[in-house]
């Protein structure tokens, strides 16, 4: 299967978007969604990524590396030396590696993953169904 880079990059910008929306309009979601859905929507951002980066990738090799940067990213978290808590102290870069390690952002990287996984399996049946 080969992906169309202009539909990722489009689904890229809109989980961005999404998810900054999230952060903004968070006071008005439950406590539940806010607790994992920004990690998922990052985790689902870093599969769309992925894709696009490697267009002919099977869906099974994307899961997989996504789910291996989220959860690097993660296990980074536990690394305190000051270069990297500096670097983390930019607003950019603590959007990209996090802050403070979470068992339970690694559940809600898989959500995210996952949820790539099935908008792709549903998107190839569709394609094949037309």
């Amino acid at each position: 299967m080969q992906r169309n880079r202009l539909h990722y990059f489009s689904l890229i910008v809109l989980t961005i978007i999404i998810g900054l929306a999230s952060r903004h309009f968070s006071n008005y979601l439950p406590e539940i969604i806010n607790l994992g859905l920004g990690d998922a929507l990052w985790a689902l951002m870093m599969y769309w990524m992925i894709a696009f980066v490697f267009p002919a990738a099977s869906i099974r090799n994307l899961t997989a590396m996504a789910l291996t940067v989220c959860f690097l990213v993660e296990f980074s978290q536990l690394v305190q030396v000051d270069w990297l808590n500096t670097l983390r102290s930019n607003r950019f870069a603590a959007l990209v590696l996090g802050q403070g390690f979470l068992w339970s952002d690694l559940l809600a990287y898989t959500i995210g993953v996952a949820s790539g996984m099935a908008i792709e399996l549903n998107l190839m049946k569709k394609k094949v169904a037309a």
